[in-house]
């Protein structure tokens, strides 16, 4: 009987309906009654796949490697579009290479002079403390109070008021205008506030007592610096005050403006024992005259 006619009775070794080996000899039929391979035990339960003569003799042929398709070829990196400074001509590339070196030298040169005039005295400061001065006042002057061991505990006011002459050649006196409390004023639910409204009027005053004696003399050749500088500023702020301008009629002269300060103590907290006055103090300067290039705020 031929293996193809063995149907549900014929018995299927491990590897196919031939057995282990397949066929003794080409062109003789297994027969249905032959044992099986020695060894091997029949799996009457789970047929084996038929594997036919045409698959033995002829496997599945290899993909030609030559029909394979190539991967794409990488961008020649030369042939990208050039971004940043790159992308610029020449000349334009000299001038931003330009600017950057003298912001570089720019930068550097005032973190030097920064160092020099907070560091301690030195061989460099003694022979060019002027040049340093003279880059730092009053722009750029330290202060170092916020981490001091008793920091500062007064609140400190300036107020100004001024003698305007009308157009009808009359003087008028202002009473006193508190220009802290207009700087707290703007400061106050202001998530930004500029630095002119933070520092300048605090700084001025703290540079004007830096250089003036208790009797308000100039103390060394900054002193009729920090005055101008002062002065500047409190005319600047009157000819911009509303109640200024309301008072004489929007045409008034600035001709003379005196300054003062009100320093009061921070009163200390509930459970303290310490005790301090409450009651303010006032320094007063004399009147100074405001230049006609200075009256109604015309240098800026």
């Amino acid at each position: 009987m031929d293996a193809y006619d063995g149907g549900s009775n014929a018995r299927h070794g491990p590897d196919g309906p031939e057995g282990p080996a397949g066929p003794s000899a080409p062109g003789v039929p297994a027969e249905s009654g032959a044992p099986a391979a020695s060894g091997t035990p029949a799996d009457a339960g789970a047929p084996t796949p038929f594997v036919g003569p045409a698959e033995e003799l002829h496997p599945p042929a290899e993909p030609d490697p030559a029909t394979e398709p190539h991967p794409p070829a990488e961008p020649d990196p030369a042939a990208r579009p050039r971004a940043g400074i790159a992308a610029l001509s020449l000349r334009y590339q000299i001038g931003v290479a330009l600017a950057l070196a003298v912001v570089a030298v720019v930068a550097c040169a005032h973190l030097g002079m920064t160092f020099l005039h907070v560091a301690p005295p030195n061989t460099v400061t003694r022979e060019h403390g002027k040049a340093v001065d003279d880059w730092i006042y009053p722009e750029f002057e330290q202060n170092w109070k916020l981490f001091a061991p008793n920091p500062l505990q007064q609140n400190i006011s300036i107020q100004v008021r001024a003698e305007i002459r009308d157009g009808e050649g009359g003087t008028l006196t202002t009473g006193w205008y508190d220009l802290s409390a207009e700087d707290g004023r703007a400061i106050d639910g202001n998530l930004l506030p500029s630095h002119t409204q933070q520092n300048e009027l605090r700084r001025a005053w703290d540079f004007f007592l830096a250089t003036h004696d208790g009797e308000n003399r100039p103390v060394g050749l900054r002193g009729s610096l920090s005055e101008s500088y002062l002065r500047r500023i409190v005319v600047l702020r009157l000819d911009r005050d509303d109640a200024v301008r309301a008072a004489t009629g929007g045409g008034g002269v600035i001709e003379r403006v005196q300054v003062r300060s009100r320093t009061s103590n921070v009163p200390p907290p509930e459970w303290s024992r310490e005790k301090v006055s409450t009651t303010p103090a006032y320094r007063e300067l004399p009147w100074w005259p405001v230049p006609a290039d200075e009256a109604g705020g015309g240098v800026r």
